[in-house]
């Protein structure tokens, strides 16, 4: 099977490269402070904004998933380097870039998110997002590269912990029955991006020629608020019904003085303050990956986090 490297090794990076590993393809995994080897998966440290040495780890591959991400607060310093890095090692390898998007490059949308919505952010964060689409997709345009973009809405799954908004601020306090606290209206329709179909979409599109030079979303389930997603989680770990509450804007306020996450997450506040639909009908009118019915999202993540939470309490 041939070799696919894979950029960042968070909750996407970390699904990607053990499903391409299932799949009997050798995996590279490109992070700054590298891991121990696992079955199929290999750790390299380095920068990957370093485009020479990532050009170096890329030789022989098939493609490139750029799963990688500076923290919040850094990226409009930190992003331009990587995304330039990236596209490097895909015109020296020839390897298919795959990156895994958002949609913060939209910015606000009266109805549903589609691909062919321009990318219209007016903030830093939403532009800096849309310039990496950009670059790429200009690179493929010039028949320098092969391109694809996968965007998908909040994250939500096992492996899904401090960056997600229904992980580690939600779960371990439903689970054990006890009120829960949610940034934005806890009644919007929101949609949930299922982390391991995630994965499935960036792996599948990585070898379908068709897809390349376009932006695909996610397959998604419909659109469910904070308080239903919460209600459906508690119901699954049999501890529900936990209320939810609204973070009033005035804690919120008081705690972006101490927290960067929160301090950033005020220009995409309105993606909790009114619906935020994303429409994934291409995807699925196009290619085989179907979002996860959402019985077997609250089982898993549940499950996850139970095994998560015994194995901190044991010591595992």
């Amino acid at each position: 099977m041939s070799l696919h490297v894979v950029v960042g090794y968070g909750p996407a990076g970390a699904a990607t490269a053990r499903l391409l590993a299932e799949q009997g393809h050798s995996v590279r995994v490109v992070t700054r402070s590298g891991r121990a080897p696992e079955p199929g998966i290999e750790h390299v440290a380095l920068d990957a904004a370093d485009a020479g040495r990532l050009i170096e780890a890329a030789v022989g591959a098939a493609a490139i998933y750029s799963c990688g991400a500076p923290p919040l607060h850094r990226w409009t310093a930190e992003w331009p380097a990587l995304a330039s890095a990236v596209c490097a090692a895909a015109e020296a390898s020839g390897a298919v870039l795959v990156g895994l998007g958002n949609l913060y490059g939209y910015g606000p949308v009266d109805g549903p998110i589609t691909e062919d919505l321009p990318l219209a952010a007016a903030g830093p964060k939403g532009r800096v997002r849309a310039a990496v689409w950009e670059q790429a997709r200009t690179l493929h345009e010039e028949g320098r590269i092969r391109a694809v973009e996968v965007r998908a809405s909040d994250f939500f799954g096992p492996g899904v912990t401090d960056g997600g908004h229904l992980s580690s601020r939600v779960v371990p306090r439903l689970l054990n029955g006890k009120s829960v606290t949610v940034l934005g209206d806890p009644d919007t329709p929101h949609s949930w991006t299922y982390l391991p179909d995630v994965a499935r979409a960036l792996v599948e599109v990585a070898g379908e020629e068709r897809a390349w030079g376009r932006a695909w979303h996610v397959p998604t389930v419909p659109p469910l608020s904070c308080r239903e997603m919460v209600d459906g989680l508690a119901t699954e770990a049999k501890t529900g019904p936990v209320a939810v509450r609204r973070l009033s804007p005035a804690v919120l306020g008081l705690a972006s003085l101490f927290s960067p996450l929160l301090r950033e997450l005020r220009e995409v506040r309105y993606q909790f303050d009114r619906p935020f639909v994303m429409d994934s009908s291409a995807y699925e009118s196009a290619f085989t990956v179907r979002a996860t019915p959402l019985g077997e999202q609250f089982g898993a993540t549940v499950a996850w986090w139970r095994g998560r939470t015994s194995a901190a309490t044991t010591g595992a």
